[in-house]
């Protein structure tokens, strides 16, 4: 009986092999992902750079407007985006009013427009033709403060003071709106006015004191 051979080499049992020229799965895939990569970032950078240069051709639209500030009669030619935070402290150079949040979330840059209170951060300058804004600066007559200016130096309703403008601002409002029934009152009415060093009851006793007197 004749045994088969069952050891044969490697060499033996399969033919040579010679490295193969195609792509693998790996390879193929690492490809046309950076190819693709390339095209896009290309498109994404050609894109940009026309946005941006009809950008740069095409002027911000403008608008005319005549307003009175602080008792002072004013007309402004500006972009149509200005806030009015924005022109009062860029342009007028009024920076009493603060930005704070620029989202209308904090109070801070609170003034009076026609006698109501607005968060002029969110306001647009176009949207103010002929109407009369008061801000922080404009309460005092001459060296005489506002009665809410020296209640809240009275009362101490104050500590770091960055918010203290539209605090200021929005309680003249509240009082001229007549919210100052109780404290709970002046406190809803007050409640987008946020202080971070946490004086909400001398504030409220500031606006307290003020009602008092009028």
């Amino acid at each position: 009986m004749v045994s088969r051979r069952t050891d044969l080499t490697e060499s033996e049992h399969s033919p040579p092999t010679e490295p193969s020229s195609a792509p693998t799965r790996r390879t193929f895939v690492a490809t046309t992902a950076a190819v693709g990569g390339a095209v896009i970032a290309g498109g994404v950078t050609a894109g940009s750079a026309l946005g941006d240069a009809q950008a740069a051709a095409e002027p911000a639209p403008t608008s005319r407007v005549a307003l009175t500030v602080n008792g002072t009669r004013r007309t402004v030619t500006v972009d149509n985006r200005t806030s009015l935070l924005d022109l009062l402290r860029e342009h007028f150079g009024l920076t009493g009013s603060k930005k704070g949040c620029n989202a209308g979330a904090c109070g801070a840059c609170t003034v009076l427009v026609d006698g109501q209170r607005v968060n002029s951060c969110l306001t647009l300058t176009v949207r103010l033709e002929g109407a009369e804004v008061t801000t922080i600066e404009g309460l005092a007559d001459g060296d005489e403060l506002h009665p809410l200016q020296q209640a809240f130096i009275e009362q101490d309703a104050f500590q770091c003071g960055y918010c203290t403008p539209g605090q200021i601002m929005s309680g003249v409002g509240c009082i001229k709106e007549g919210h100052t029934g109780s404290p709970e009152e002046i406190r809803e009415s007050m409640s987008g006015n946020i202080c971070r060093c946490g004086c909400y009851v001398k504030i409220v006793r500031a606006v307290e004191q003020t009602a008092g007197r009028k």
